[in-house]
C-alpha cells in the first residue's frame, strides 16, 4: 500500500521530481565522467605499451643513483663496449643500442612544432629497423644529413618527404633532409624524430655511447637471460627484463593517472556535497508541505516506519533517475575531456563508472532525505485534524552548540595539518574544511537573521511593499534560507580561496623577481633540451651586452639525500640572484659547494665542512662548504663548483643563460632575439616578461580550478530555483491573498526576485568570508615555501557578489513567472 502511495506521489509531482533530480544528475555526471575518462586513458596507455618493446627480452642501462630521477634525465650513458660485451652472451639475439634525447622540428612557419612549455615530449632517437615504429612512407635515414619524423608532426609543420627541415636539439641546430615519415600510432601529441645511430649519438648524447641497450632472446627465458647478461656487465650497469621495464613505465603512468583521477574526484565530491544540501533542503520542504497528508496516513493506520519508508522510497526513485541521467551526462563530460586532451578514438566503458554512479547517486539522496523522513514519521495522527500543524523543529540552541564545536574542531584540524606537514596533512586539512563547512552551515540560521535584515533593508526602503515582503519571506524561515545559502557558500568559499591563493602567488612571484633577479635578461630553452654551448660567444658579441654566463643543473645524492643543484660561474650566479652571503664566499675552487642557511642549519654544516656527494656516473667525491647564503627561491639550496659538474656529466647542457646589458637601451632585447633567431627553442626574458609568464601559469591554474568548482555553484543555483519554486507552491494561498488585496503581478514577481537575490548574496558573503580565511591561512602556512605575500583580490570578490546577485535573479525567473500566472480564486481556496 505504501509503495503505491510513493509511486502516486512521484507521478503527481513530476516537476518536483525533476528539480530534485537535477542536483543528483550534476554531481553524478562529474563522478561518472571522471571515471570514464581515466578508464579510457588507462586503456589507451595499456594498448600503447602492449605495442612498444614487445620484442625486448632484456634491457641494459646505468644504475639509477639519484632517488626521484624517474624521467632518467640525469642517467649516465652506456659505453659502446657494453654492447660488444653482451653480444657474446649465450642466448642474446639482435642486441641494439638505443640513443634518446631532446629533438624538435621547426615547421614552415619558423616555430617549433608542438612546443608548449610543459606539453607533450619532443623525442629524438636513433632509427631501429626492428623497433616499435614503422615507416609510413619513404626510407630509413642514412648519413649525417638525413632524418625521419612522425607523420603527425610533418602534417602540423607542413613538411613533406624530400623537403629540408630544421632540427633543434641541445646542440647546434641542423638542416636535414626528411627521407621518411614514421607511423607512431597514438602518442598523445608527442613528436618523434629519428636519425641514424652515429648522427643520433653526436646530436643527442655523445659519440660512442648509448642511452640503453635492448636485446631479444634466442631461447632462454627473460629471467635466465637477465642473469646471464648481468654477469657480463661492468660496475654501474644493470640488466632488467623487458617485462620489468614495461611495468616500470606503466607504473609511472598509472601513478600519474591515479593522481589525476583523485584530483578530479575531489571536485566531484565537492559537487555531491553541495548537492546533498540541496536534496536535504528539498525533502525538508516537501515533507513540510505534505504534513497533513502524512499525518492522515498515520491516522488511518500507517506506522512510523511505513511513513519513513514512503519518503525514503521517493528518495530512492529520485536517486535512481538522477543517477541514470547523470551516467549519460558523465559520458558526454568524458567525451569532452577526451577531446580537450587531444586523444582520438572512442570511450572505454567498464562496470566501475556504472556501479559508482548508482551507489553515489542513490546513497547521497537517501542519506540526505533520511532526517526529513524521520521528522515526518514523528507527526502524531491527531495532527491530521488541525490546520496549523507543523513539523517538529529542534531548538537552535543545540544547533548553535554543535555548529560552534564543529567549526572550532575543523579550524583546529586545518591549523594542525597546515603547520605539521607530513603524509596526514592533506587528510587533516580536508577533514577540517569539511568540519568548518558543516559547522558554519549549522550556524547559518542564526547568522542569517541579522545579515539578511541588513542586506534586505535597502530593498525595503527603495522597493516599498515588494521589498518589505521579500525581507520578511527571507527571515520567516531562517533554516530554509540558511540551507539554500549554504550550498552556494561552499562553492564560492572554495573559488574565493583559490583566487586568494592565486593573487598571493602572483604577488609573491613578483616580489621574488624584484628581490632576487639581478640579471637584465634570462635566456631559457622552451619545451625541453638545453642550450647549445656555441650560443654563449654569440650572445657575448651581441651589441649592448656587457657580460653573459651559462648555468647548469645537475642531480646528485649529497650526504645521502637525492637533490638538484646548480653549477656555473658562481660570481655571476650570485650577482644574478642577488644572493646574500651569510658566511664564507663565492670562491668554490675545484671542489667547493655553497648551500643556503636552511640546509646548513638542518645538516649542521658550516664553512669548511666536507660533504660526500655521489653523482649520476656512480662516482663519489667529497665537497667542501665554501659559503652559506640566505634562502633563494630562484637558485635553490645548493650551488656546486663547475669543474665538479663537468667531471661527472657525460654531455653538459646549460639550462639557462644570464645576460647583463651595458646600459638601459631597450633595443638590447631585440638584438638578443636577432642573435638567437636560428634557435627558435630559446626565449629571451627580462623582469617584466618573467613576471608575465609566471602570472600566465598562475592564471591558468586559477581558471582551471575555478571551472571545476563552477559545477558546485551551478548545483547551488539549481538549489535556489528549487527552494523558490517549492516556496511558491507552499505559499499558494498567501500569494492568492496578496493578489486579492491589490498587489500586482509585477510586484509579486519583484518580491520573489528580491528574496532570491538576498539568499544568493547572503550565501556569497558567507562563502567569501570563509574563502578569504582559508586562503590567508594557507598563505601563512606556505610562507617559508615561497608564498611570502598575502593578496586579497577585492575586485574579483566584488565581481563574485555581482555574479551571486545575477544568479539570484536568474534563479527566480521561473518561480516568479509561475507565481504571477496563478489564478487568484484557486490560490485562495488552496488548503
Amino acid at each position: 500500500m505504501m509503495g503505491k502511495v510513493t509511486l502516486r506521489n512521484l507521478a503527481a509531482h513530476k516537476i518536483r521530481l525533476v528539480l530534485t533530480a537535477v542536483a543528483v544528475i550534476l554531481g553524478v555526471a562529474f563522478v561518472a565522467g571522471t571515471l570514464m575518462f581515466t578508464d579510457t586513458m588507462n586503456k589507451r596507455f595499456d594498448d600503447l605499451f602492449s605495442r612498444i618493446g614487445t620484442n625486448v627480452a632484456v634491457d641494459v642501462r646505468a644504475k639509477k643513483v639519484v632517488d626521484g630521477d624517474d624521467d632518467g634525465s640525469a642517467a649516465q650513458p652506456v659505453p659502446a663496449a657494453v654492447l660488444k660485451a653482451v653480444q657474446n652472451v649465450d642466448g642474446v639475439k639482435d642486441p641494439f643500442g638505443n640513443v634518446t634525447g631532446y629533438a624538435a622540428v621547426v615547421g614552415a612557419d619558423g616555430k617549433v612544432v608542438g612546443q608548449s612549455g610543459e606539453g607533450p615530449p619532443q623525442l629524438g632517437t636513433n632509427w631501429n629497423p626492428k623497433g616499435s615504429y614503422d615507416l609510413k612512407t619513404g626510407r630509413a635515414p642514412r648519413g649525417p644529413h638525413e632524418v625521419v619524423i612522425d607523420a603527425d608532426t610533418a602534417s602540423k609543420g607542413k613538411i613533406a618527404v624530400g623537403s629540408t627541415a630544421r632540427i633543434v636539439t641541445s646542440g647546434q641546430p641542423a638542416r636535414m633532409t626528411v627521407v621518411g615519415l614514421i607511423d607512431t600510432g597514438d602518442l598523445m601529441g608527442a613528436t618523434v624524430t629519428a636519425f641514424d645511430t652515429p648522427t643520433a649519438q653526436r646530436m643527442l648524447l655523445k659519440p660512442g655511447f648509448f642511452s640503453d641497450i635492448e636485446m631479444a632472446s634466442s631461447g632462454p627465458s627473460q629471467a635466465e637471460l637477465k642473469s646471464r647478461v648481468a654477469k657480463a656487465l661492468p660496475e654501474g650497469m644493470e640488466a632488467v627484463t623487458g617485462t620489468e621495464l614495461r611495468e616500470e613505465t606503466k607504473s609511472d603512468i598509472a601513478s600519474m593517472l591515479n593522481f589525476f583521477r583523485t584530483f578530479l574526484l575531489v571536485f566531484a565530491l565537492i559537487s555531491i556535497f553541495v548537492g546533498a544540501f540541496i536534496i536535504f533542503n528539498t525533502f525538508s520542504m516537501l515533507v513540510a508541505q505534505r504534513t497533513r497528508e502524512l499525518a492522515l496516513l498515520r491516522a488511518i493506520g500507517a506506522a512510523r516506519p511505513q511513513v519513513t519508508r514512503a519518503v525514503i522510497g521517493e528518495a530512492v526513485a529520485v536517486g535512481f533517475v538522477g543517477s541514470t541521467f547523470g551516467l549519460a551526462a558523465g559520458a558526454g563530460l568524458a567525451a569532452a575531456l577526451q577531446a580537450a586532451s587531444g586523444m582520438g578514438g572512442g570511450l572505454t566503458f567498464t562496470a566501475s563508472p556504472v556501479i559508482w554512479s548508482y551507489v553515489v547517486g542513490i546513497v547521497v539522496t537517501v542519506v540526505s532525505a533520511y532526517f526529513p523522513a524521520r521528522r515526518a514519521a514523528k507527526i502524531p495522527p491527531v495532527a491530521a485534524m488541525r490546520d496549523d500543524v507543523a513539523l517538529p523543529q529542534r531548538s537552535l540552541r543545540i544547533r548553535v552548540a554543535l555548529g560552534s564545536l564543529l567549526t572550532l574542531v575543523g579550524a583546529g584540524l586545518i591549523g594542525t595539518g597546515l603547520s605539521g606537514g607530513g603524509s596526514s596533512a592533506v587528510a587533516l586539512v580536508g577533514g577540517g574544511a569539511f568540519g568548518v563547512f558543516i559547522g558554519v552551515a549549522m550556524l547559518a540560521p542564526v547568522i542569517s537573521v541579522p545579515v539578511v535584515r541588513v542586506l534586505a533593508a535597502p530593498f525595503a526602503k527603495v522597493m516599498g511593499t515588494p521589498g518589505r515582503l521579500a525581507q520578511q519571506n527571507a527571515l520567516r524561515n531562517p533554516r530554509r534560507t540558511a540551507a539554500t545559502a549554504a550550498a552556494l557558500m561552499i562553492g564560492l568559499a572554495l573559488i574565493t580561496m583559490v583566487n586568494v591563493m592565486g593573487a598571493s602567488m602572483r604577488k609573491s612571484v613578483d616580489a621574488q623577481i624584484d628581490r632576487q633577479f639581478g640579471a637584465d635578461y634570462l635566456v631559457q630553452p622552451q619545451g625541453g633540451g638545453g642550450i647549445d654551448p656555441g650560443v654563449l660567444p654569440k650572445v657575448k658579441a651581441t651589441p649592448g651586452v656587457q657580460a653573459a654566463s651559462v648555468t647548469y643543473e645537475g642531480k646528485a645524492k649529497i650526504a645521502g639525500d637525492g637533490t638538484t643543484y646548480m653549477a656555473g660561474d658562481v660570481a655571476a650566479i650570485a650577482s644574478a640572484a642577488r644572493l646574500k652571503i651569510v658566511s664564507g664566499g663565492t670562491d668554490l675552487g675545484a671542489a667547493g659547494m655553497m648551500v643556503d642557511e636552511g640546509t646548513a642549519k638542518d645538516k649542521g654544516w658550516k664553512v669548511g665542512s666536507t660533504v660526500p656527494a655521489q653523482f649520476t656516473d656512480g662516482k663519489t667525491q667529497r665537497l667542501t662548504i665554501a659559503g652559506v647564503y640566505a634562502k633563494s627561491d630562484l637558485i635553490g639550496g645548493k650551488v656546486i663548483a663547475l669543474p665538479v659538474y663537468l667531471a661527472h656529466t657525460a654531455k653538459p647542457s646549460a639550462d639557462a643563460l644570464l645576460v647583463d646589458a651595458a646600459g638601459t637601451d631597450a633595443g638590447t632585447k631585440a638584438a638578443l632575439e636577432t642573435t638567437l633567431k636560428d634557435h627558435p627553442n630559446l626565449k629571451v626574458s627580462d623582469q617584466a616578461s618573467l613576471k608575465k609568464d609566471a602570472r600566465k601559469q598562475v592564471d591558468f591554474i586559477v581558471t582551471f580550478l575555478s571551472i571545476l568548482l563552477a559545477m558546485s555553484v551551478i548545483i547551488a543555483a539549481v538549489g535556489v530555483i528549487n527552494t523558490l519554486a517549492l516556496s511558491v507552491i507552499e505559499r499558494t494561498r498567501e500569494i492568492g491573498l496578496l493578489r486579492a488585496i491589490g498587489i500586482s503581478r509585477r510586484q509579486l514577481r519583484r518580491m520573489i526576485r528580491l528574496e532570491s537575490i538576498v539568499i544568493a548574496v547572503f550565501g556569497a558573503l558567507l562563502g567569501m568570508g570563509i574563502g578569504v580565511s582559508f586562503g590567508a591561512a594557507l598563505q601563512n602556512a606556505l610562507k617559508d615555501k615561497g608564498l611570502s605575500e598575502l593578496s586579497i583580490p577585492f575586485g574579483t570578490l566584488v565581481a563574485y557578489l555581482v555574479v551571486a546577485a545575477v544568479i539570484g535573479v536568474l534563479a527566480a525567473l521561473w518561480p516568479a513567472w509561475r507565481a504571477g500566472r496563478m489564478d487568484v480564486l484557486k490560490a485562495i481556496s488552496t488548503e
